[in-house]
Parts: C-alpha cells; sequence; structure tokens
C-alpha cells in the first residue's frame, strides 16, 4: 500500500537513476564524477531516512561508512581525472 511517508525514497530513488544516465552518457570526465558525487550523496541520505523510517539505529553506522567510502572515492577520482588531463 502506497504510504506518505515513503515519497521521499521514491523521489531519491527517480533522481538516482536520472544521476546515473548523466555519469554513463556525461560528455566530459569531469561530469561524470560530479554524477558519481551526487549518486553518492544521495544514497547516503537514502539510507538515513529508511534508517529512520525503520526505526534501526544500528543503519546509522553504515550511513556513516558510506559516507567516508564516497568522499574518498570522489577525492581519488578527481585526482586521477587531474593526472590524466595534466598528460
Amino acid at each position: 500500500m502506497f504510504q506518505v511517508k515513503y515519497i521521499p525514497v521514491y523521489f531519491l530513488m527517480f533522481t538516482i537513476v536520472i544521476c546515473m544516465f548523466r555519469a554513463f552518457i556525461g560528455p566530459r570526465n569531469a561530469d561524470r564524477l560530479i554524477a558519481v558525487n551526487v549518486i553518492s550523496t544521495k544514497v547516503t541520505v537514502l539510507l538515513a531516512i529508511i534508517s529512520v523510517l525503520m526505526g534501526k539505529r544500528y543503519y546509522d553506522d553504515v550511513v556513516l561508512v558510506y559516507a567516508l567510502i564516497g568522499y574518498l572515492a570522489t577525492v581519488i577520482i578527481s585526482n586521477y581525472v587531474d593526472e590524466k588531463r595534466e598528460r
């Protein structure tokens, strides 16, 4: 059954799909990097919302770890793109 409290979850899932499209189609590497960063942020928020809706406090640790991994991935990929541009 459809419940109003799940509207943000559906909206975030829809925007993640749009960002995935940009990550695959993006004409430049910078566009792809930004799309992957946005996807990582949206998934972090989605996990946090699901944690609150389900009432499971132990998912908060998963959210923090995923946020750290997303940040590190963005830094590593941006360094790779920067080195590739310098060559």
